[in-house]
Formats: structure tokens, sequence, C-alpha cells
């Protein structure tokens, strides 16, 4: 109980105190400050890999979206994710933030399915915003678990074109990859005809047959085709697979547009 001020003037001052605590505006909790290895590789700036001990906890969501039983932010970007689905057009738009998925722990939205034995994922690719970040990443993943660190076989379509098959051989491992860049000449966009110009493939795929994991790519339509020698790694069954996105900015967010999306529990299913 507050005592009774013994004076006019006790009680007045009383009254204006109670009146400037009332209207302080509500703490808001502040955004983690981005450390400087997260920020992004410009001419001035070269991102690196994060501290040894650096982690966050994902943040879950057992939410069914398309075909997939559940939905996360692997390692908790400072900006939250979401995703949604158009059955409609069988389309899967993922926003997210995220520094990368890369190096011995990754961020990206990722959406699931627990699944055990061989497996089939497919989905053609689309960045609508046309100025985003040339290494932000659409991916197809197929990891141990859900912790930012996690053992993982991944394929990925970057923003300028890149495609690469990667894996985390083992928890808090770091990531290693082979890397495609496909241009050609006399095509549209080049400056003269002898200008090479990139090709952004239309669709990714990843199968794993045992512990063999490989890539597969459409490029302008084509049937799908295995890219390079695959990867061996084991996962113990269930493991996770599933589509997912990182904008490659550790506090931005960006969108992937993911559709057409095969996902089957046998090998030799891509298409």
């Amino acid at each position: 109980m507050i005592p009774r001020p013994r004076s006019r003037a006790l009680r007045c001052s009383l009254v204006v105190l109670l009146l400037e605590v009332a209207v302080l505006p509500p703490l808001r909790a502040q955004k983690p400050e981005v450390p400087a290895w997260a920020q992004p590789g410009s001419a001035t700036h070269v991102q690196v890999a994060p501290p040894a001990d650096f982690h966050r906890p994902s943040t879950n969501f057992a939410t069914p979206i398309g075909g997939f039983e559940g939905q996360s932010d692997i390692g908790s970007a400072v900006v939250p994710g979401s995703a949604g689905y158009d059955p409609a057009t069988r389309q899967y738009t993922i926003n997210s933030a995220g520094y990368n998925v890369w190096y011995t722990r990754d961020e990206f939205r990722y959406l699931w399915r627990r699944m055990s034995g061989d497996v089939s994922l497919a989905a053609d690719i689309a960045f609508p915003d046309p100025k985003g970040y040339g290494d932000r990443k659409a991916v197809l993943v197929i990891r141990q678990d859900l912790e930012d660190d996690a053992k993982e076989a991944i394929v990925a379509l970057h923003g300028l074109g890149m495609i690469h098959l990667a894996q985390r051989p083992a928890k808090g491992a770091r990531v290693k990859d082979t890397e495609y860049r496909i241009g050609g000449r006399g095509r549209p966009g080049g400056a003269t005809p002898d200008s090479l110009v990139g090709v952004m493939a239309r669709r990714i795929g990843i199968e794993k047959h045992g512990d063999s994991f490989a890539l597969y790519v459409s490029l302008e339509g084509e049937p799908m085709h295995q890219f390079g020698p695959p990867i061996e790694l084991h996962l113990e069954a269930p493991f996770y697979v599933g589509i997912g996105f990182c904008s490659h900015l550790p506090d931005k967010s960006d969108t992937a547009v993911l559709s057409n999306v095969v996902l089957e529990n046998s090998a030799g299913r891509v298409h």
C-alpha cells in the first residue's frame, strides 16, 4: 500500500510521478547484434566460419505444410522465417534471412518430413526478386537432425546460378562440396555473341540410394540427369528430408519459390 502523503504538494508530486510512469513506452526486445563473421562477403569484407562454440537453438514448428510434416528456422536467424503453400499451383513460398547454409552451422527456413531408407527429392526453383544477394541459396537437404550443425547432404541453386552438391560429414564439421558454374556463348543477354552468359538451372534434385547421394539437374526443361559424381554419407534413420532457403543476409529476409516438388521414399524417382 502507498502511504498517504502529508501535504497537498506531496500529493501533487506523487500524482505527476505516477502519470509519468504510466505513459512510459513498453520496453522492446532488441534483435541480437550480427557478429562481423556473419556479414556477407563484399569488396571490403570476407565472410568466415563462425566461432567453434557459437550456436543458436533452432525454432521448430509442428505445423504441416503441403507434403511436409513440420517447419524449422534452423539456427534461428535474427529475423524469423515463414513459408506458405498454394495447392493450386503446387508452389512453396519460403521467406528467410540467415547468414549461410555452410561452414560448421546453418541458418535457414526448412520444411521437412522424417523419413527412412532411399529418397528422391526435386523441385523447380525461382527467385522473385532479381536483385537478391548473389549467394542466396534454395536448398534440398537431407539431414540427421534439426540442430544448426547437423550432419547433412545438400544440393543448392545459388542466386547467380551456381549449383553445388555438399555434405557436412559429421556433426559440427565444416561443409565440403563440388560446385558447378554453367554458362554459354551466343545466348541472350550477352554484350556480344562471344560473351559468356550464365545459365540458371530450372530444376534441381537429390537422390539418396543407401549411403550414396547424387545431384540431378535440368538446365532448360530437359529430363533430369545426374551431374557429377555422388558423395558418400551415412545417416541413421529416421532423418529429415526437405526444402529450404537462406537469403545469405543475416538480418534481411528474401524469398524463394519452389514448385512441382517430387518427394518419394525410393531412389530412381527424381524427375
